[in-house]
Order: C-alpha cells, then sequence, then structure tokens
C-alpha cells in the first residue's frame, strides 16, 4: 500500500492530458485484474480505479453543490460510487468511476484550444516611432506619440499611430486593416493607419490618433470582447442532470420503501448513471473531427462543429478565400500602332522586373506564364514612389504606372480603361517614349472551385455573403460571378464584426470564413470562424475555431454536412442511452438486475454508443 500511494503522488505531479491518459491505463488495468482476480492482492484491486478516477469526481461534485448548487451529471455518479462502495460493490463503483472519467478525457481533448492570436496581434503594434521636432529625428517610445506630433515612417517600416501624410508618396500594405492584397499609394492628405506597413517611400505625417484610440489597438480590443462573449455550448447530460438526480434519487428511495432491499436502490443508482449519455456527444465529435481531419479540416474547438450545424449564414471575406488572392494579367490594350499587344506586355515585363511593388511583378510572372520567355534586359530603373517605374529596354524609355504618373509626366492619354475600372479590376497605363502607348489589366483571380462551393452550401439551405475590404466595384463583380446576393464593401474589422453580431442577435448564427488578420475579430465573433490555414496569417488562424489546412474551399459543404449529420448520430446516442437506462430502471426495481450486472448492462450501451458514433469517420454525403 505504502509503494502504491508513493506512485499516486507522483502521478499527481503529472500535468494535463498525459497525467489523464496514465490514470485512465492504471484504472484499467486494475479494474481487469480486479474482474479475473489475476494477482493476490491484499485488497480489491477495483479500489485502485476507485481513488484514481472515483473521488476527483466525488470532490468536483462536492465543490460544485456547495459553492454554487451546481447539479451536474457528475453529482448522480458521486451517489453510484459511494452507494455501491457501501454494500461492498468495490468494482461497479470502480468501473462507473473508469467510464465517466474515460468521457472526461474524451471531453477535454475536444475543447483543448490555443490563444496565441492576441498575443500575435499585440506584437503587430509598432514599438517605435521617429518624432520630428525642430528638424532633428528622435526615436521613442510608440505610446509617447501624442497627438499632432510631426513623425518620419522608412520604407519597410510599420506605421506607429493613424495620421494624415503631409510630404511624400509611398505605397502602403493596409492589409492588417483591410485585408485588401495589393499596397495602396499614397500622397500628402492621405490617412494611413497604425500596423500597416510602408512600403517603398519615406514619408512624414502628423498623428491624429494614438495609444489606445489607434487603429491596432482597437483591433486588439475587438478581437478580446468577440472571444469573450462568445457563449460555449453545455453539455445535454449536464442540462438534463438536475431532473436525472431526481427522478434517480426518487425511484432508488420508493423502491428501497416498497422492497426493503437496498440492493435495488443502489442497482438503480448505477444502471441511472449517466455513462452513455456522458459519452454521447464527445465520441461523436471525435469521429466527425477525426472525418473533417481526413478532408483537410484542422478542427481546433471542440464544439465548433456542434455550432456549424445551427450556422444560417456564411461570411466570406474575398481576397484569398473566393479569390487565390495574386493578381494576374486579364487583358493588354494597346492603344498605339507603333506597338502591338503582344510588344507592349514584353515592354511591360522588361520595365517592372526590378519592381518589388506585387502589381510589378504580377506582370512579370504572368508573362513568364503566358510566354514561357524571361523579360528583355533593361537599364536606369527607377522607382517612382506612389506613381510606377521608368526603365529603359531597346533605346526606348519605358514609364509603367497610375493615372497621376502620365498627369505629372505631362503625358496626354484618352481611354482609360473605365470599364475595367468598374469591374473592380486594377489599370496599369504604359508610355513609350513619352507617348501613351495603351494599359495592362490585372485583377484577383476566382478560384476554380468557389463557384461549385458556393452552390453545394445554398442547397443545404445556408446563405453565402461576402464581406470584404475591397471596394464596391471589385465586391460586386465577384459577387455577380459566384451568384452571391447580398455584399458589403469597404469593411473594416469593426464592419465586419458589426454585421455578424447584428445578424446573430437577429436570430441568424453566422460562420465566417477568411485569411487575413483584419478577419480575426469577426472570426472571433462568429457562431464559427473557419480560418485558410495556407495562405492565412497566423493571428488568424489562432482566432479561428476551424482551420482549412489545404486551403481546399472545395471542402465546405462536406464540412456543413459533416456538422449536421453529427448532431443526428448525438441525438441517436442519447435517445437510445436514455432508453437503455429506464429499461434498466424497470429490470432493477423488479430485482432482476444487481448492481455488477446492471453496471455491465449500461456500460454495454456504452459501447452501442460508440460504435455508432465511429460510423462517422468515413460518412460523406451521397451526391
Amino acid at each position: 500500500m505504502n509503494q502504491f500511494m508513493a506512485g499516486l503522488e507522483h502521478l499527481l505531479e503529472l500535468g494535463g492530458v498525459k497525467k489523464d491518459v496514465t490514470l485512465l491505463v492504471i484504472s484499467g488495468i486494475s479494474l481487469i485484474i480486479s474482474i479475473f482476480d489475476l494477482l493476490p492482492l491484499p485488497f480489491d484491486a477495483a479500489w485502485i480505479a476507485i481513488i484514481l478516477c472515483g473521488i476527483p469526481i466525488i470532490l468536483e461534485a462536492v465543490i460544485g453543490l456547495v459553492t454554487a448548487f451546481d447539479i451536474k451529471a457528475d453529482v448522480l455518479v458521486s451517489l453510484a460510487l459511494i452507494a455501491s462502495v457501501c454494500i461492498g460493490e468495490d468494482f461497479a463503483a470502480g468501473e462507473v468511476a473508469f467510464i465517466m472519467q474515460l468521457g472526461g478525457l474524451l471531453e477535454d481533448l475536444t475543447v483543448a484550444r490555443a490563444r496565441a492570436g492576441i498575443e500575435k496581434l499585440v506584437h503587430l503594434t509598432p514599438r517605435t516611432a521617429r518624432i520630428l521636432e525642430n528638424g532633428t529625428e528622435t526615436i521613442v517610445p510608440a505610446e509617447n506619440v501624442k497627438v499632432g506630433d510631426i513623425l518620419r515612417v522608412l520604407p519597410g517600416e510599420s506605421v506607429p499611430v493613424d495620421g494624415v501624410i503631409l510630404t511624400g508618396r509611398t505605397s502602403v500594405n493596409q492589409a492588417v486593416m483591410t485585408g485588401e492584397s495589393l499596397p495602396v499609394d499614397k500622397s500628402p492628405g492621405d490617412k494611413v493607419s497604425s500596423g500597416t506597413v510602408n512600403q517603398y517611400g519615406a514619408f512624414e505625417m502628423r498623428a491624429a490618433k494614438v495609444g489606445e484610440d489607434s487603429s491596432i489597438q482597437r483591433m486588439i480590443r475587438l478581437v478580446q470582447s468577440a472571444d469573450a462573449g462568445k457563449a460555449k455550448i453545455v453539455s445535454l447530460a449536464d442540462c438534463w442532470a438536475t431532473w436525472i438526480v431526481v427522478i434517480a434519487l426518487t425511484a432508488a428511495a420508493l423502491t428501497w420503501l416498497i422492497s426493503g432491499e437496498i440492493i435495488r436502490a443502489v442497482t438503480i443508482l448505477v444502471v441511472f448513471c449517466p455513462c452513455a449519455l456522458v459519452l454521447a456527444t464527445p465520441t461523436a465529435i471525435m469521429a466527425a473531427i477525426g472525418n473533417a481531419t481526413k478532408h483537410g479540416f484542422l478542427v481546433r474547438e471542440g464544439d465548433a462543429l456542434e455550432r456549424l450545424a445551427s450556422v444560417q449564414k456564411i461570411a466570406f471575406d474575398k481576397t484569398g478565400t473566393l479569390t487565390c488572392g495574386v493578381p494576374e494579367v486579364i487583358a493588354v490594350k494597346s492603344l498605339s500602332g507603333r506597338c502591338s499587344e503582344e510588344e507592349l506586355f514584353s515592354l511591360a515585363a522588361a520595365a517592372e522586373q526590378m519592381s518589388e511593388h506585387p502589381l510589378g511583378k504580377a506582370i512579370v510572372n504572368s508573362y513568364k506564364r503566358k510566354t514561357g520567355h524571361a523579360p528583355g534586359k533593361v537599364s536606369g530603373f527607377r522607382m517612382l514612389p506612389g506613381r510606377g517605374v521608368s526603365s529603359f529596354t531597346n533605346g526606348k524609355e519605358i514609364l509603367a504606372g497610375n493615372q497621376e504618373m502620365l498627369e505629372e509626366q505631362e503625358i496626354p492619354f484618352t481611354d482609360a480603361g473605365s470599364a475595367y475600372l468598374n469591374q473592380g479590376c486594377t489599370v496599369i497605363y504604359l508610355a513609350v517614349d513619352r507617348i501613351y502607348a495603351g494599359y495592362i489589366v490585372l485583377s484577383d483571380t476566382i478560384r476554380t472551385e468557389s463557384a461549385d462551393m458556393i452552390r453545394a452550401i445554398s442547397r443545404l439551405g445556408v446563405e453565402p455573403v461576402l464581406l470584404t475590404g475591397d471596394h464596391e466595384n471589385a465586391a460586386d463583380s465577384i459577387a455577380g460571378q459566384l451568384h452571391i446576393r447580398e455584399v458589403h464593401a469597404n469593411c473594416l474589422p469593426e464592419d465586419k464584426l458589426n454585421y455578424i453580431d447584428a445578424s446573430q442577435k437577429n436570430g441568424a448564427p453566422v460562420c465566417m470564413i477568411g485569411d487575413g488578420i483584419n478577419d480575426a475579430p469577426a472570426l472571433k465573433k462568429a457562431m464559427v470562424g473557419i480560418a485558410m490555414g495556407g495562405v492565412g496569417s497566423d493571428i488568424a488562424v489562432d482566432a479561428a475555431d476551424i482551420a482549412l489546412v489545404d486551403d481546399e474551399v472545395k471542402e465546405l459543404p462536406h464540412l456543413l454536412a459533416l456538422s449536421k449529420r453529427m448532431m443526428t448520430t448525438i441525438r441517436l446516442n442519447l435517445s437510445f442511452s436514455m432508453g437503455l437506462n429506464f429499461l434498466a430502471i424497470a429490470l432493477a426495481i423488479t430485482g432482476i438486475l444487481n448492481p455488477v450486472v446492471g453496471a455491465l448492462v449500461h456500460n454495454a450501451g456504452s459501447v452501442l454508443v460508440i460504435i455508432n458514433s465511429a460510423l462517422l469517420l468515413k460518412w460523406r454525403k451521397r451526391k
């Protein structure tokens, strides 16, 4: 016994799941030794299971009753344990404790989650700022910046606070706030947000919102509040626990009074112990999670699939979710007789090959894919921050950039590609030897599987919604091609969160699917958040309940259908387990069942529940 207590003390020093698994293994072995009498021990080996698995259940039940009068399933389990021990049915007590702890372990494994998202958001907050005062630059902590201070931001640095550009031109990566895949050109008078990244030219700005009022800090608070406000599903075993306890105690007391046999009363408590009821939900969830994993989903929240089964709307971010998130050349328009469209494309690719701008890289990559050739050599390359590029190739001066570049270079132009602009495309204008030559059109391309996926989701009775930080033209164009009726464009993180909050308050639970940092608050607030694990940011993945590891959005309808099937399986498990319990009670009242046989009968029900749940592992909805 001393050796056993020393080993127990060592086990208690272990932590988390490792300790739980070790306790269950030892308890299971002890029950096998007990029922087959394998070892000549001075005590019943079932007592090992009672101590390791039963005492924690009893302590938790007592603490819940004393501190909050909280009646859960473990109250009835505790009564069954104590009653069985009192009449000498040690094996029945140990076996019930073992089954209940096994169910608890399965549930704990399904609800494990990571909370690193908020920490990573905090790391995005700029730490320092360059303050200009009387012509002198001083680096200070970002939290010391005051409204009205003049700041300088160099290429590659994060904008420390919200403000307005005073001098300089650049392009700013605003993905952290809007999710836009392309940098946005900025000039004097334009606003910039904290946490966004200056791509190219240096600029000076005046601070407008600092500290807790800055954009990045507001988003951190949004994620925190959304996480705190998400209600967790309470297990049905605990929801029904009060009624189960009352019915079980009443039946046991009446049987004892009428029959005068306490063993019948104890048998009622044992067979009414909700083992199958407790196992009904976590086993189905574990099996469904296994199924989802095979189809590329990492389920990070145990009850995420339960919640997913109830959603009425699925809100999609556009860039990187419904689209590939990478712009491609979709059209080349030559407006000069001096060069064909093929020659114009070649000149543009040559001019952009040394550019670090995503649009320039997209032109070069598209040229290589479509022609199989590398662009020609250039000389005299110059980056024009916020405007475009300039270079020489084959003795010709090539200018590639936006309309402002043509206007500043005093190059007249006529066709500005307005039809493409109205569709949300990006247009790069080209001039050869300072004569307007035409333009190249780039657009984010829709994933090939997006259209079929949207149709399949609609057939399941779930309404698709588009929530995007892109402008209306781009949003409407994508929504039109995918037949999405509800569209919300120009959305900041709080706009997405507010839409989801309003929908859910109106009784329409929302599943949010996104990939960017700006989607994190919405992913937290939604009934279920699904992040694109491949192209998505770490912060989006941490904020989500489910991650789509390989970005195969075509599997989303399967996940929805699986969640609904899982809930059907859970309801069948619960109905079966409760029916079996009431049948066993009737047999216990009549004295047909004793505690040990009763425990075996109702544990046979637990096995059948597990088998039924296991069918979910390979389930797939027939087409």
